[in-house]
């Protein structure tokens, strides 16, 4: 590899390498090694980024949380608009259709990352967390507007339809489930009372 050509954005460009990586090869490819060959750099360069390869996963994964939380801020910009069940499963989509679930099988495979990432998302699954909590945030805007049943736990919906969005979009191999299976999901979870 040609050595004095200087990256841009490194960081960004490490990250997306390893994003590839995971999408293609799943989380047991994902070595320093495999991210820079990826990246198109040498070695060294991800080591003079990260004092180590956990410290560079763990930074991936809170980029990727940073990502969400964008897209959270999205979903609240629906509130009100359309079906709840459409805006949902958008959501729910575009999560999962990312590099969502290669995270979430990169942090269950990796004791050393669940334990970095135990200081920003101390419960539960690091990105799926966050994603329960930004659609309780846009169920619990729904339901203020009374477009939800005013008796509407929330939260126990939010669990449910990631723990089951997951559970369609699990097999990172096979063939990702329709718009129409992740729509029927939502409407099957989160009834709304009106349109309007």
């Amino acid at each position: 590899m040609p050595t004095g050509v200087a990256m841009r954005d490194v960081r960004e460009q490490l990250f997306d390498a390893a994003e590839r990586v995971l999408l293609r090869d799943g989380p047991d490819a994902l070595t320093s090694r495999a991210v820079t060959t990826e990246a198109g750099c040498a070695k060294g360069v991800l080591h003079r980024h990260f004092t180590d390869f956990d410290a560079f996963l763990t930074e991936l994964v809170r980029d990727r949380i940073r990502r969400l939380a964008h897209q959270g801020d999205l979903l609240l910009g629906c509130v009100g608009r359309g079906a709840i069940a459409d805006n949902l499963t958008g959501f729910l989509t575009d999560l999962f259709s990312s590099v969502a679930v290669a995270i979430v099988g990169l942090t269950i495979s990796r004791d050393g990352l669940r334990a970095r990432l135990r200081s920003s998302s101390p419960s539960g699954v690091p990105i799926l967390t966050e994603a329960v909590a930004a659609i309780a945030g846009y169920l619990t805007a729904e339901r203020d507007r009374g477009r939800l049943d005013a008796g509407a736990d929330v939260d126990t919906l939010a669990l449910t339809l990631i723990g089951s969005a997951h559970m369609l979009f699990a097999d990172r191999t096979g063939t990702p489930p329709s718009p129409e299976a992740v729509q029927r999901l939502a409407r099957s979870v989160v009834p709304q009372t009106s349109v309007g």
